[in-house]
């Protein structure tokens, strides 16, 4: 690609939009009794129903319908009254029936927004709608080099997947973002992850596909007052990979229009390796379709006093909890943004519940924890420490009986499945030595075997009791206390504190 995303955003004005596929944490599926486990046997989780075997009847689940309800008043959505649900018709070996029951011009939730931080302004997203469908089953294409269909010796289906309840979440076109945009799709859809997973309607693990976004990118020259052709790129399956796809996106459709070509609409697949977007196919349009009512379900129609019920039951939601957390805690807004970018917000909240000061707990999150995260390559969620032995650490530097140095080695005792901080001090014999007595015994040996650094402080060189100091740590193996070590030299050689 011969255009740079920075020369392509100085002529052309982008717009993106997401469509966020969303798998509900429901036990059962959309419309049967079968299991929604992850990793199961393959075809294990099957019946005649989500194999639209002849004569199989769906029935909708209520939680399901609950959950997307949830969804919408967290967005800031109008409920309908009264909706229902449509065939959508189309032939993929994955699609058992040859169609998939979803909603099409009557969605349960529309018109609503979700306000994202970006590049330290307020971006509202618009939401055009969330609706409530099926998932279809997943295909495995075996013997090529790229697990794409093309060049695969054979194809293998697993249908437990089909049929598990799916809500997807259509943004309106986002517009005026410039040069940020690639980062305002990420922002988006990490405020949405955090937002579904606070509702517990998800486990929202993009590894596993239960979210799944299809980002819309198109440009236009700027000034011009109108939108270019927009272009989907299909299944984008991580947060760094929706602000890559944007970026290569803009840049390619730059190209494209630098040459006096013309952008065709239609689905793309972004490439992890490459970092860039190929052509899939022509993008359908609804009439291709051939939606109508699904007969078999009669329409949805939640109740006024229902869908208040629901309302009053939403958590506390991301952005609010985290206003409340930032002035409860008084950190800078860069610091709130590191915990959040980490993903140590909770991990310092509960660190702080059970007693540490929520700078300390930040502190250590965002620094020795966050580093061995880093070297063990594994999420900070996953370290084997709990918050609360954190504060038992924190606790244990506040009182004087460890230092930060020998605060690492407890934690190190701790990772390693050791016990509990006050068992790896008392195992590793790591507590500070505080005894006036017994820092003094170290330090007479230290002035004897240095009698030259001595006489160097004794005449005023007092920088030189640095190494008196070291020594004397040395010797007690990191677990005195340097500042009283310095005064107890000072007393000793000049007769001053």
């Amino acid at each position: 690609m011969t255009v740079t995303y920075e020369s392509a955003i100085g002529r052309y004005e982008p717009v993106f939009g997401l469509e966020t596929h969303v798998e509900l944490g429901t036990r059962t599926k959309m419309f049967c009794g079968c299991g929604t486990t992850f990793g199961a046997e393959p075809n294990s989780q099957t019946c005649p129903v989500c194999l639209g075997l002849p004569g199989s009847l769906p029935v909708v689940n209520r939680r399901a319908i609950e959950y997307t309800i949830k969804i919408g008043l967290a967005l800031n959505c109008s409920i309908a009254s009264w909706c229902r649900f449509a065939r959508k018709n189309y032939f993929y070996p994955d699609m058992p029936k040859n169609f998939q029951i979803s909603q099409y011009d009557e969605p349960l939730c529309v018109d609503g927004y979700l306000d994202v931080a970006v590049g330290g302004k307020t971006v509202r997203v618009g939401i055009e709608r969330v609706h409530l469908e099926e998932d279809t089953g997943k295909s495995l294409h075996v013997g090529g080099a790229t697990g794409r269909i093309q060049g695969a010796e054979y194809s293998l289906v697993d249908y437990n997947r089909a049929g598990i309840p799916l809500v997807e979440i259509v943004t309106k076109p986002v517009p005026g973002t410039g040069f940020l945009a690639p980062e305002g799709a990420k922002a988006y859809v990490t405020e949405l992850r955090d937002v579904l997973r606070t509702l517990g309607v998800s486990d929202v693990r993009m590894e596993e596909g239960s979210l799944r976004c299809d980002v819309n990118t198109s440009i236009s020259p700027r000034g011009s007052g109108s939108w270019g052709t927009r272009t989907e790129t299909k299944n984008v399956n991580s947060l760094r990979s929706v602000e890559r796809s944007v970026r290569s996106e803009i840049a390619r459709q730059a190209e494209v229009l630098d040459g006096g070509g013309r952008v065709i609409q239609e689905t793309r697949h972004f490439h992890e390796d490459t970092g860039v977007t190929t052509s899939g196919r022509s993008k359908e349009e609804a009439q291709d379709y051939r939606y109508f009512p699904e007969p078999d379900l009669v329409p949805v129609a939640p109740s006024r006093e229902w869908v208040e019920q629901l309302r009053g039951t939403l958590p506390e939601l991301p952005s609010a909890r985290r206003a409340r957390l930032q002035a409860e805690w008084g950190l800078p807004d860069l610091e709130m943004a590191a915990l959040r970018n980490a993903g140590a917000l909770d991990l310092v909240a509960e660190t702080v519940a059970a007693g540490a000061p929520p700078a300390e707990a930040a502190k250590w999150w965002l620094g020795e924890l966050l580093r061995r995260a880093h070297e063990s390559g594994t999420e900070l969620a996953c370290l084997p420490v709990a918050p609360a032995q954190v504060a038992r650490v924190i606790a244990l530097v506040a009182s004087g009986k460890l230092n930060d140095k020998l605060a690492r080695q407890v934690l190190d005792g701790v990772l390693a499945g050791e016990g509990t901080p006050d068992e790896i001090v008392a195992a590793r014999g790591l507590a500070v030595v505080s005894d006036d007595a017994a820092l003094l015994a170290v330090i007479d040996e230290v002035i004897v075997a240095k009698p030259d650094v001595a006489d160097k402080v004794r005449s005023g060189k007092t920088a030189a009791a640095g190494v008196l100091v070291g020594d004397v740590m040395k010797a007690t193996r990191g677990r005195a206390d340097a500042a009283r070590v310095h005064e107890l030299i000072m007393e000793r050689l000049t007769g001053s504190g």
